[in-house]
């Protein structure tokens, strides 16, 4: 079975994420860690031990990670996912609690015992990784692949015009993640709009259910929806982690990636978290931009009906 490390700013979108994970028979999670992010990280950790309560499934331990960025002051997206990251709803009261030790330190302790085996599936900013990468390099070098939702993919940016949140926040910590030498995947929020997002058939299917973790999973965005109410009008919930997960645990929903490289801007503040994405493309410069080797796997689209029919259906399990 596959084994996997969740790395979460747990939002309402990441707590989606992790019931998938959790409920799902393909993959074993070895453990979660937390990051700051979409809220500080008490707040992540504590939502991410809720999210395991109200799931019931696989209850993997959780470790507390880091809780600023590497160089820069912590950016939140509470007028996204709420104060809480969970829609201001009072849906957080957890009874168990996070394991002792730092998150950094388990993963390099579970790489270490399970080598090319453990895959890491981050759906925050990469605060923790890029920390791992540069405290034991070679021991990173031994992870079978991380996965990313992260980057504007090949659209643009939801936090700056160019920047997507999760390297936005971090922008030091995903170029560090890009140099590692790391097989890496990434799935970027162009692919997580339109029709892989719920509307309001969606949400109401999930809520007739009864199923408690499907309910949830509609309550603790509630904040999402009202975002995307007042700013266009629209009646959905767009769910980029969630979208991500769908990726990592069903390669046959995706229809076209592309081997790349991906670049991230650190220095200059106007494109500060942009990840520019050549995907081999022939350029008028042919020993410029065009001549770095490829670094990652960039999802170009999926199948939105079916990633969203085994979504509903997992949730609903």
């Amino acid at each position: 079975m596959r084994k996997i490390i969740i790395d979460t700013d747990t939002g309402s979108d990441d707590a989606v994420a992790l019931m998938m994970a959790l409920k799902s028979p393909e993959v074993d999670v070895l453990a979660i860690t937390t990051v700051c992010g979409n809220v500080p990280l008490e707040l992540a950790t504590k939502n991410a031990l809720m999210t395991i309560e109200v799931t019931n499934a696989q209850k993997p331990p959780i470790y507390v990670g880091a809780a600023k960025p590497l160089m820069r002051n912590l950016v939140r997206a509470v007028n996204v996912h709420g104060e809480d990251g969970m829609g201001d709803g009072n849906l957080i009261q957890p009874t168990i609690n996070p394991e002792p030790g730092h998150a950094v330190d388990m993963i390099l302790d579970l790489v270490e015992k399970n080598p090319e085996e453990i895959e890491i599936v981050t759906i925050g900013p990469v605060t923790n990784i890029a920390l791992a990468i540069l405290k034991a390099p070679e021991t990173m070098k031994k992870v079978k692949r991380i996965h990313s939702m992260g980057t504007a993919g090949f659209g643009p940016g939801n936090t700056t015009p160019v920047a997507e949140f999760n390297v936005y926040v971090d922008a030091e910590a995903y170029s560090i993640m890009m140099k590692s030498g790391v097989p890496i995947s990434i799935i970027g929020f162009d692919i997580c709009l339109g029709e892989a997002a719920w509307n309001r058939e969606d949400m109401e299917t999930l809520t007739a259910s009864q199923k408690k973790e499907a309910v949830f999973a509609v309550q603790c965005n509630r904040s999402l929806l009202a975002y995307n109410l007042q700013g266009s009008g629209g009646h959905f919930v767009d769910l980029p982690d969630a979208v991500a997960m769908g990726v990592v645990l069903w390669d046959d929903i995706v229809l076209e990636d592309m081997i790349c490289y991906c670049y991230v801007c650190t220095t200059e503040e106007a494109t500060y978290g942009q990840v520019i994405i050549n995907d081999g493309s022939k350029l008028s410069i042919s020993d410029g931009f065009g001549g770095n080797p490829p670094n990652a796997t960039v999802c170009k689209t999926i199948d939105n009906q079916l990633f969203k029919k085994r979504l509903l259906e997992i949730l609903v399990r």
